[in-house]
């Protein structure tokens, strides 16, 4: 399946932090939209890999993305090596997004940042048709080389070069967040194990604080922020129009 969008992230639930705002947007514009997860988050201390991938899968529902898949590298101990690149290599030629949704390039957790160089390198060396790599049937695949890798916004802040207005789908976007019971504090799950920096009523509050603050600087109520290293171009001047008057 072709789709206009990729989002990757190296732990399930990474996505949803960062950019689902912007994902319930393209969908409800028309757009493919699917989630690849680099890792089953097995490190994390609560829940486990199966609530992980039920809760990815509760999560993709709610979002409405027409596809999600795990590469199942190692939580925490994963390299950007050959391996683990050529299995990404793969995923992106399978899917041949025109724009990848990345991890941030430095970050609180070092998986992040890690990731977020390893899916930038990939989307390069994907257009590169000496890399040979090959689809579920053994096939050849063709090169692809995505036109655009957004690095979304996670723990630490960033300053962004690109803002989104997700105010119209701002309480889906805390659904699918939430679809993770045993991570974040919703009301059912969180009294169950170790509490932990994301299982706090404050975590959530700061997401929404975030989204906020974006949102000022772009004069509407929610947003989310984004860090491209190449330049964005634009056909003409009414691209710039956020709101209309």
């Amino acid at each position: 399946m072709k789709i206009d969008i990729l989002a990757i992230g190296v732990h399930p639930d990474d996505v949803e932090l960062g950019c689902s705002g912007t994902i319930i947007n393209e969908i409800k514009k028309g757009k493919k939209v699917g989630i690849v997860d680099l890792t089953q988050g097995e490190l994390g201390t609560r829940g486990s890999v199966e609530t992980r991938y039920q809760e990815a899968a509760n999560a993709a529902m709610i979002m409405g993305v027409h596809i999600r898949e795990n590469l199942k590298m190692r939580d925490g101990f994963f390299e950007n090596d050959e391996v683990n690149k050529l299995k990404l290599i793969a995923a992106i030629r399978k899917y041949q997004p025109e724009i990848v949704l990345a991890n941030v390039l430095h970050d609180r957790h070092p998986d992040h940042g890690r990731a977020g160089k390893m899916i930038a390198e990939c989307c390069f060396l994907s257009g590169l048709s000496k890399i040979e790599t090959k689809d579920e049937a053994g096939n050849l695949q063709a090169r692809w080389k995505p036109a655009y890798v957004l690095h979304y916004i996670q723990d630490w802040y960033h300053e962004p070069d690109l803002l989104i207005d997700i105010s119209d789908v701002f309480e889906q976007r805390m659904k699918a967040i939430e679809a993770y019971a045993t991570q974040f504090h919703t009301g059912r799950e969180s009294s169950r194990g170790p509490q932990t920096y994301i299982s706090t009523p404050d975590f959530l509050e700061s997401l929404i604080a975030r989204a906020r603050m974006l949102g000022k600087k772009i004069g509407v109520k929610y947003a989310e922020g984004f860090i491209t290293e190449k330049k964005i171009g634009i056909r003409h001047l009414d691209a710039l129009i956020c709101n209309e008057t």
